[in-house]
């Protein structure tokens, strides 16, 4: 059978777990996961899993943070006067908001902290810092 190489379109089911056993996602119960192996479409550690399995292969890759969202940064994380927000929200901790930056790119942050005269944004993908495990099953080689 042909292993999965780089360039190769792949489906995967996979099931995402935390360091302290929780799941944090799972494919199973809805379409696998399709993308090309090497373009950087998905986190590197899972990338690499992938390569040289075949068709019904499965396995299960321990993924340190630095292959995977990467190490919490400090730099993505901000401190908003209250009078630069829209008057529509109401900021609340956990509230996800999408923000512009001076160069016109938006980014997605959540709020972490709320006081009289600020709130703190946070940037960093929710699993930065995380170590995680997958559990991982080729299905198909597409192409």
């Amino acid at each position: 059978m042909t292993q999965a190489k780089e360039g190769d379109t792949v489906k995967v089911h996979y099931k995402g777990i935390l360091s302290n056993g929780d799941v944090f996602d799972d494919s199973h119960g809805r379409a696998p996961l399709e993308f090309t192996l090497g373009e950087g479409q998905i986190i590197p550690g899972f990338d690499n899993a992938v390569k040289g399995l075949t068709p019904g292969d499965t396995c299960t890759e321990k993924i340190p943070c630095d292959e995977a969202y990467g190490e919490i940064r400090d730099d993505l994380v901000a401190s908003v006067e209250r009078s630069n927000l829209p008057d529509e929200i109401d900021p609340e901790v956990g509230q996800r908001l999408q923000m512009q930056q001076q160069n016109g790119q938006r980014l997605n942050v959540v709020i972490t902290e709320v006081d009289e005269e600020s709130i703190t944004v946070d940037a960093n993908h929710p699993l930065s810092g995380e170590d995680l495990t997958f559990e991982i099953e080729l299905i198909d080689i597409v192409s």
